[in-house]
């Protein structure tokens, strides 16, 4: 007869950004009919780990590090479109080339977030659609 010991240990599970991600494009795709345009975000995969040679092919096509994950291309509250960088809720910290891509794209007229997790990207959302 086996005796099993119930574990005392909490089990701190925090999403990983992927994830998150993923979350938020699925309450995009719900919350289209409400929020006009919203169906039009598109993710940038910029990230992840690659090979040598596929890195380098991504790179000659343009591929740049740091640019944010999402882009919304819905102009409001007079900007062009809304850039959001996902993070997890713990954890996840901004690169150097990540904050040099907020900052020039803030310059340019777009709006940016960094976003930790999915509760922030949606609050980041419903306040770019509100009317005040």
């Amino acid at each position: 007869m086996a005796y099993w010991k119930e574990s005392k240990k909490k089990i701190n599970y925090t999403p990983t950004e992927e994830q998150e991600q993923k979350a938020f494009c699925q309450w995009c795709l719900m919350e289209s009919n409400k929020y006009k345009g919203l169906d039009l975000i598109y993710a940038i995969p910029n990230g992840g780990s690659r090979n040598q040679i596929e890195a380098r092919n991504l790179k000659l096509t343009g591929v740049k590090a740091g640019v944010p994950d999402l882009f919304l291309p819905v102009a409001k509250k007079g900007y062009h479109g809304l850039y959001i960088e996902m993070k997890r809720q713990k954890g996840g910290r901004l690169s150097d080339y990540q904050k040099w891509w907020l900052e020039k794209l803030s310059e340019q007229g777009y709006a940016t977030a960094v976003c930790k997790g999915l509760d922030e990207a949606i609050k980041i959302v419903e306040e770019y659609y509100s009317e005040v």
